[in-house]
């Protein structure tokens, strides 16, 4: 028997719960659409098991990929495990299907609210060190001139 056998986890009960936050946000503009100026950046591990993207944008963005979902999604769903999504990548329609359990961040900028999730699963995704300032990111699908970007956390976003 492991320690890990002999505690409750809540690091990771909090981890579903949050990530519970994505799912109803997805599924409520699912049946109504985005409110007002409300748009997501979703970030996910584009080789976390699971996850179906076209190989050429594995290739563009190995590691992690930003999406976002504001003006030009198509075919949005939800279900306990993942999301699926038709995206646009120089006008040639791509569905997407990601696990909930890839995603790494969750913001809505609109609202200044993010969440920042380590992976999910049995020890076999990549581990992602929250304290390595050295991580890439990648916004609306495009590099952003070879920059790397930033990890975001939740101090940010909130109100003081």
């Amino acid at each position: 028997m492991s320690d890990d056998d002999n505690i409750l986890r809540y690091d990771r009960m909090v981890e579903q719960a949050l990530r519970g936050v994505v799912k109803q946000a997805i599924g409520e503009v699912m049946k109504d659409g985005l409110p007002g100026d409300h748009h997501f950046y979703i970030t996910f591990i584009t080789d976390f098991p699971g996850v179906e993207i076209p190989d050429y944008l594995r290739d563009r963005y190995p590691g992690e990929m930003t999406i976002v979902l504001q003006y030009q999604f198509y075919d949005l769903s939800i279900d306990n495990d993942r999301m699926k999504v038709t995206l646009s990548f120089n006008n040639v329609p791509e569905r997407l299907a990601i696990p909930l359990s890839a995603i790494t961040i969750f913001a809505d900028p609109s609202v200044n609210f993010a969440l920042q999730f380590q992976p999910l699963g049995d020890d076999s995704g990549p581990d992602i060190d929250p304290d390595d300032e050295e991580e890439e990111g990648k916004q609306g699908g495009e590099k952003k001139g070879g920059k790397t970007g930033e990890v975001v956390s939740l101090d940010k976003f909130r109100k003081k």
